[in-house]
């Protein structure tokens, strides 16, 4: 037998006794596992390492390629960012794939439905990656970065998902009605990958529509990819379908390492008690032995879980109140069912995932400059700052097209005044609209607003191919 190596975080507050649990009933199937025992979270931080994370952990996880680990908290008052981010990060787990299943006896107002879909989210940039700036000091901006080899890469993947379960339905959420570059991104190359695809239904769904949907008919959805933060709120959401995070999987999926965790917390509140709920990293474990290719034995593990639910009708306190058993109690339950059948909730006959390669990125023909956006900081009334700003340009390359508050244009004026804040983008046109602006004019422009203006950053206006590759205000012709 192949022996598998493995890195296992505890993590914090019921991480030890959730983590466990997860590994007694692997090692209880018999697939050989070396499990290298590292540390992560709070008890780090408090070390002084902000990153939370050591490097034996990283070193370790770099020699196995696979972690299974417990919930992470980020303490108050110490430490920076995140640690389960950071470890996102160090190794590109650029996917965040999230089962959403019913569990029978499990109590749910959608008990019977059917549900069995899987959330695949983006699982690196978009907002979460965290890029903030206080542009005034009554203006905060967050940029939403999404790019055409991360669309591909998560696209990609969840079509290779779709096929590796033998589903049917492939559902891109995205907002690009609103944000039609960033998200608009997504739908594109969705619809242009899908194409690769043709035995698999692909379709496109506004984010708002899909949690509508998710929450009246979820046995209608199969398999659904989307954006980060889209896809952070939406598998809450559908976790909630099932009976909560105690029966949420997760797995992390870069194209070299893959990390396999739950999708609660620390609660720390309930650690030692020996009362919480460890369904949800069981099943995170499940998904790394099907990782491993250990197919048997994960369906052995899963149909176990079903038997002591809905057989035996043994589940723990989240689930049954007072009479719910212990976490060591439910454990052992579930080790005396491995080997038996749920007849009612058959298991999916897996195979790999094959992970996507990402061809090299295309180049565009032809580019210019045609203006630029700069943000200013001023208390001045729009029209106001349209005088003084049109002032400027009579001795520049530009002309000043609009200014835009919150993203409501307020100059030439539509009539009505919108309330503003101190922060304005203000864009500037060149007069020749068909020449390319350089940076050594930009640089000029800018020392002509220096002495009236407080700037704070820029947006260059580029025409890709001879498209606009920006967007227009709210009134902007």
């Amino acid at each position: 037998m192949t022996v598998h190596n493995a890195t296992l975080i505890y993590g914090d507050g019921i991480g030890a006794e959730v983590i466990a649990s997860a590994k007694k009933i692997i090692e209880e199937t018999g697939v050989p596992i070396n499990w290298e025992i590292c540390e992560a979270g709070a008890e780090v931080f408090k070390k002084g390492l902000a990153t939370g994370i050591p490097n034996e952990t990283i070193e370790s996880i770099k020699r196995t390629r696979i972690a299974l680990k417990g919930p992470l908290s980020t303490p108050v008052g110490y430490g920076e960012k995140s640690a389960n981010v950071t470890l996102r990060k160090l190794f590109e787990t650029y996917a965040n794939i999230r089962p959403i299943k019913e569990f029978p006896k499990v109590p749910s107002p959608y008990n019977g439905r059917g549900i069995d879909l899987v959330i695949v989210r983006e699982n690196v940039e978009d907002l979460y990656a965290g890029i903030e700036y206080m542009q005034t000091p009554n203006a905060a901006q967050c940029l939403k970065l999404i790019s055409r080899k991360g669309c591909d890469k998560i696209i990609k993947l969840a079509f290779e998902f779709v096929r590796s379960e033998n589903r049917k339905t492939l559902h891109c959420a995205s907002k690009a009605n609103i944000m039609k570059l960033t998200e608009g991104m997504m739908k594109q190359r969705f619809e242009e990958i899908a194409k690769d695809y043709p035995e698999i239904d692909a379709q496109h769904i506004i984010i708002d529509n899909c949690a509508h949907q998710l929450v009246r008919f979820p046995e209608k959805f199969d398999t659904i990819v989307t954006t980060n933060m889209n896809g952070d709120i939406i598998s809450d959401l559908a976790s909630g379908l099932i009976g909560g995070l105690g029966f949420a999987p997760g797995a992390n999926i870069g194209q070299d390492v893959a990390i396999f965790e739950a999708v609660h917390g620390s609660a720390p509140k309930y650690a030692g008690l020996n009362t919480i709920n460890p369904t949800a990293v069981i099943l995170s474990g499940v998904m790394m032995l099907r990782h491993m290719g250990e197919f048997e034995a994960a369906n052995s593990i899963e149909q176990a879980i079903y038997v002591t639910l809905g057989i035996d009708k043994v589940s723990t306190r989240d689930v049954s109140g007072s009479q719910g058993v212990s976490t060591t109690a439910y454990t052992e339950a579930i080790m005396r069912n491995l080997g038996k059948t749920y007849v009612r909730t058959p298991t999916r006959q897996y195979k790999p995932i094959v992970l996507p390669r990402v061809a090299k990125l295309p180049v565009v023909k032809t580019r210019r400059v045609m203006g630029i956006d700069v943000f200013i900081e001023s208390n001045l009334n729009p029209a106001d700052l349209a005088a003084a700003l049109n002032k400027i340009c009579t001795q520049s390359l530009f002309n000043l097209k609009m200014i835009c508050n919150r993203g409501t244009m307020v100059y030439p004026s539509l009539g009505i005044l919108p309330d503003v804040g101190d922060l304005y983008r203000c864009r500037f046109i060149l007069k020749d609209e068909e020449s390319n602006l350089k940076d050594n004019q930009l640089i000029a422009f800018l020392g002509l607003l220096q002495p009236d203006f407080q700037w704070m950053h820029l947006e260059k206006l580029n025409v890709f191919e001879e498209k606009l590759a920006y967007t227009r205000a709210q009134g902007e012709d």
